[in-house]
């Protein structure tokens, strides 16, 4: 068929070209900020599967070990220090020496675990502990499978000195490994209870959940529910659930969706994610993240729509994960440890929680620990902090 069209004059012919470079690059934008956004949600929801040995060993001799410095090898307290990937590991203590201008730290050696400790590079681990219960803290451990809807999954038991029917759920956090909640482990077995150190979906070592991608706790607590009835099969009738930042976002959704919240008596949540859209904000911040496309990511994360596009099974909603905003919710006593000058979980939720519920949260001022580094920075008070609280 032939074309009835008029033929364009020269000046719309120039509309038409300037209206289509306009729509070309807010179509390129709009491609460009949802691609940035995505990418964004992706990297909150991904595992850190490998971590570089980027902490310098310059010198070592029998009492100490000079490092380069860094924001963790000066902190105060006692720390370790993986070597050779994980293949060697060697615990600190205090700094003897600090010499900024070089860019040099000297610390105490308590000892070397395994392994060589010689010059080169190390991994800091402010676990401080690198071996299972038995190996590291010298008490009896039950090396259990606990049964999840995806199979088993490893978890350390370290039974009470004498039959005891309170059971205590060590929850680690994002990234982290079981070794985080072996600092927990002397006060609450010095208190009588036992003790159950699990694994969670896409854990290393653990099964993957259906998408590979951490949820911000809103599917890892069924793995915690899971632990926590292998408890129960024991005879535990009382639990207490202690968390580690992304590990206290876990607790605390155990305690709103689980038949558990019914045996829970107390729960200890260290430098915990209260609010996970505050998190978000912050490390957006910090990496220099528009705030709009940091918020398109915390949306991505939250439609059905985009479950392909971030690489989800399941929508993750943010906003579930307030505890601030949901804080009238919450019924059980709960001892909150947060450090001031947290860099990774900022405070200001975890005080806006035990303001708003002054009722159930006691929180305790501490300073100078970073984050999660308040067992590291005192760990006498950290542990009878601990034991007052649950006794």
């Amino acid at each position: 068929m032939a074309s009835t069209s008029t033929p364009m004059s020269p000046g719309r012919k120039a509309a038409v070209a300037g209206a289509v470079s306009v729509g070309s690059v807010l179509a390129a934008g709009a491609l460009t900020t949802v691609g940035a956004a995505t990418y964004f949600a992706r990297r909150v929801l991904t595992p850190d599967r490998q971590r570089p040995d980027d902490t310098q060993i310059l010198a070592v001799t029998d009492d100490s070990v000079t490092l380069g410095v860094s924001p963790e090898t000066v902190s105060p307290g006692r720390y370790g220090l993986w070597l050779d990937g994980d293949s060697g590991h060697a615990r600190l203590g205090e700094v003897l020496e600090l010499d900024e201008g070089s860019g040099r730290v000297r610390r105490e050696l308590l000892g070397v675990d395994f392994g060589h400790l010689a010059g080169g590079f190390g991994r800091w681990n402010q676990y401080y502990f690198a071996s299972p219960p038995d190996r590291s803290l010298g008490l009896p451990t039950e090396y259990v499978d606990v049964l999840t809807e995806l199979g088993t999954m490893p978890a350390w038991v370290v039974p009470a000195a004498t039959p005891s029917h309170r059971w205590a759920i060590l929850v680690h956090g994002r990234g982290a490994r079981r070794h985080e909640g072996l600092r927990a482990v002397k006060p609450l077995h010095d208190s009588g209870i036992n003790v159950i150190i699990p694994s969670y979906r896409n854990d290393i070592g653990a099964r993957s959940g259906p998408d590979g991608r951490y949820n911000l706790g809103l599917s890892e607590w069924r793995d915690i529910e899971d632990a926590g009835l292998h408890a129960v099969q024991r005879g535990a009738r009382e639990l207490l659930l202690v968390g580690w930042s992304m590990g206290g976002a876990i607790v605390l959704q155990t305690l709103s969706r689980s038949w558990l919240a019914d045996h829970v008596t107390h729960v200890v949540l260290d430098a915990p994610v209260i609010d996970w859209g505050d998190v978000i904000a912050h490390h957006a911040n910090v990496n220099g993240i528009p705030a709009p496309i940091a918020g398109l990511g915390r949306a991505l994360m939250g439609r059905r729509s985009a479950r392909r596009l971030v690489g989800v099974h399941d929508p993750v909603d943010v906003a579930k994960t307030n505890w601030v905003a949901r804080a009238g919710e919450l019924e059980h006593r709960i001892l909150l440890i947060h450090s001031v000058d947290d860099e990774f979980v900022p405070v200001g939720p975890s005080q806006a929680l035990a303001a708003a519920r002054p009722d159930l949260v006691t929180m305790e001022p501490w300073d100078t620990a970073r984050h999660t580094k308040e067992w590291n920075v005192d760990p006498d008070r950290w542990e009878r902090s601990v034991a007052d609280f649950v006794s």
